[in-house]
């Protein structure tokens, strides 16, 4: 099954992997976003199965915001972060896959999170 993506990345290198990555497992990035105020706006203008949300952005916030929009909009997402710090309970429980990470373990994300 097709899953679409909002992809919510500030780096270009890590946004073309995702890209890729999601390409090889048969889905596709309906929307992108680099700033929180940027997702904000793609979480209340489109429609998408799941979101992948890093949790840092160039914007020099965190993507708790977009979280919580996500949460509110009843919208599955992963998290993905290269801080070890971050919880998976500050997502609301959701993965959080720490940077740099595989296809499979993005592949097993995506299972877990859409059942």
């Amino acid at each position: 099954m097709m899953i679409r993506v909002l992809l919510v990345e500030d780096d270009p290198l890590v946004a073309m992997m995702l890209e890729g990555y999601l390409d090889v497992l048969g889905h596709e990035i309906v929307a992108a976003a680099a700033t929180v105020a940027e997702a904000l706006d793609l979480v209340a203008k489109r429609d998408f199965d799941l979101a992948i949300l890093d949790v840092h952005l160039a914007d020099g916030k965190t993507s708790e915001a977009v979280a919580a929009a996500l949460s509110d909009a009843g919208k599955a997402f992963i998290a993905t972060s290269g801080d070890a710090t971050i919880m998976a309970a500050e997502f609301d429980g959701r993965p959080v896959l720490r940077k740099p990470f595989r296809i499979a373990e993005l592949e097993r994300a995506i299972a877990a999170i859409t059942g």
